[in-house]
């Protein structure tokens, strides 16, 4: 039965709550990683407390999942998005619709924002930033619009993600030998004498890449030199983990979300991914 507010005040929690902080904590790490009619019967088995799928939801609901901020210099970012499937109207097509994602690398901290780019900018640039902070990103526009807006611009180390760089050399096609030589120029960053190796190709994929290296001819470092002497990292593998570890909630089986619900979802598995869901 609910607590008396006398009650509710000398626990410290909210009037008429039916469930501990404890079981309280339980329910939204189960239901951070499950869907909610899974984290109730699961909750049900381990604690033998009946708390309903609908109660489950409104628990993660009423909560306010802030991202943290950091007691550490952020050295090293990078930024990617996921999408997540909207609930429509019956007889109308599913819809999938974009979300950004930023891992702060050794810190291990994620955060997201759905179709609000300002909430995770906003977040990055209330974290005590170092002198020179390096982001890294792949090749879309809509990654490079938010590292634009992270720091000022002569305190970022932007850095094209070596794995994206090659994934679109070898879309390239034909021999292999060219690539091979371009590859092992990308990788001292010698950009011009990697162009100059597509020059006379009329190809539309050698020239697209050449129209992508003129794009990003600052973001190439020599990442040989960069790994070597471990200035700084060259792949953005910490926030596509980041976003593979969204979706592990977001994209169960099944799953679709209201529209106005999504930023609370991610809110919610970032503060489960964060290790902030304790009592």
């Amino acid at each position: 039965m609910p607590i008396t507010s006398k009650q509710a005040i000398e626990l410290e929690v909210a009037p008429s709550s039916q469930l501990s902080p404890y079981l309280e904590t339980c329910c939204l790490r189960v239901s951070a990683n499950v869907s909610y009619e899974d984290a109730a019967s699961d909750v049900k088995f381990f604690t033998g407390v009946e708390v309903s799928r609908s109660s489950q939801q409104r628990l993660v609901h009423r909560q306010n999942f802030e991202l943290p901020t950091s007691q550490q210099t952020v050295e090293e970012l990078s930024v990617d998005g996921g999408n997540i499937r909207i609930r429509t109207q019956p007889g109308e097509m599913c819809a999938w619709l974009g979300y950004k994602a930023i891992s702060l690398h050794h810190l291990g901290i994620v955060g997201t924002s759905f179709q609000d780019n300002q909430v995770v900018i906003d977040w990055v640039n209330d974290q005590p930033l170092a002198s020179t902070i390096t982001c890294i990103g792949d090749g879309h526009d809509g990654i490079w619009n938010i590292i634009n807006q992270l720091a000022p611009d002569t305190q970022r180390r932007e850095v094209l993600d070596w794995f994206h760089l090659m994934e679109n050399l070898y879309k390239v096609g034909g021999s292999l030998k060219p690539l091979k030589q371009a590859s092992t120029l990308l990788w001292k960053g010698q950009v011009e004498a990697a162009k100059a190796l597509f020059t006379d190709c009329q190809d539309k994929q050698a020239q697209n890449f050449c129209h992508y290296l003129d794009k990003h001819s600052d973001r190439i470092i020599n990442y040989e030199y960069h790994q070597a002497e471990q200035i700084c990292s060259i792949g953005s593998g910490s926030v596509e983990s980041a976003v593979k570890q969204v979706d592990r909630r977001t994209k169960i089986s099944g799953a679709q979300w209201k529209r106005e619900n999504v930023p609370q979802v991610l809110a919610h598995r970032c503060a489960y991914l964060n290790g902030l869901l304790s009592v």
